[in-house]
């Protein structure tokens, strides 16, 4: 038996916000050198704004997982600065959810692309995960 996904649609939208601090700069997590904005904190950003789109809409013991993501990071953000992330349902077909992503900081546009999601039945997937250390 399938999960109802009747709930989700395009159009459901979510965001994710932070200010940048040190902790979110390409040096902290790995990912350069210069003192802004990481990419994989963007990414991070944008995978919470996916989840505040439609989480909340899933049945009971469900959830969704990040599967492709194709983005680009096209301009940097300074510590102190203020990002927010969307994204839009653009389509649903079965239990894959396509979005539109895009970041913005509080002068330019920094980053967009787009995101997919796959839900799953939780014990379901957990009972895989656990039969990969059996092997």
């Amino acid at each position: 038996m399938s999960a109802d996904l009747s709930r989700l649609r395009p159009g459901l939208r979510g965001e994710a916000a932070l200010v940048v601090g040190d902790e979110h700069t390409a040096p902290r997590v790995g990912s350069g050198a210069v003192r802004v904005l990481a990419t994989p904190v963007m990414i991070n950003l944008f995978e919470g704004a996916a989840l505040a789109a439609i989480e909340h809409l899933l049945p009971a013991g469900h959830q969704s997982l990040g599967t492709i993501l194709n983005v680009r990071h096209i301009a940097a953000t300074p510590v102190g600065m203020r990002v927010v992330a969307s994204a839009t349902v653009e389509k649903v077909d079965g239990r894959t959810v396509y979005f539109r992503v895009e970041a913005r900081d509080e002068r330019d546009l920094i980053g967009d692309g787009t995101h997919e999601r796959v839900v799953v039945n939780v014990a379901k997937f957990d009972a895989r995960v656990q039969q990969k250390l059996k092997k």
